[in-house]
């Protein structure tokens, strides 16, 4: 019985990979931590955003929390209700500082 031909290793990778051009020269240091910073700043800002989301939901729960009546212990209500107009304003400062950095 002839032997079939090995199978080539292939593995299949995610649209997004990078691909190295092999005809393009290295990065000298200096260029890749250029390159590396701009990454993080890119991260970081994203992060920033994120944040700003999470606390503008945050801000939504507790105005529920503070409108929600008898069903919630006063104390709560009063916190809940002293965050639902403090974080959309931290919000807002957060997009400021990233908007001036970029």
């Amino acid at each position: 019985m002839p032997k079939s031909p090995p199978k080539p290793a292939l593995r299949l990778v995610p649209g997004d990979a990078e691909i190295y051009d092999l005809m393009r020269t290295p990065e000298t240091t200096s260029e890749r931590v250029r390159r590396l910073q701009m990454e993080a700043r890119a991260l970081a800002v994203e992060q920033v955003e994120a944040l700003e989301r999470v606390l503008l939901e945050a801000s939504r729960m507790a105005r529920e929390i503070a409108e929600g009546g008898d069903a919630y212990p006063v104390g709560a209500r009063e916190i809940a209700g002293r965050l639902s107009s403090d974080l959309p304003a931290k919000a807002e400062t957060l997009k400021a500082i990233v908007g001036r950095a970029l």
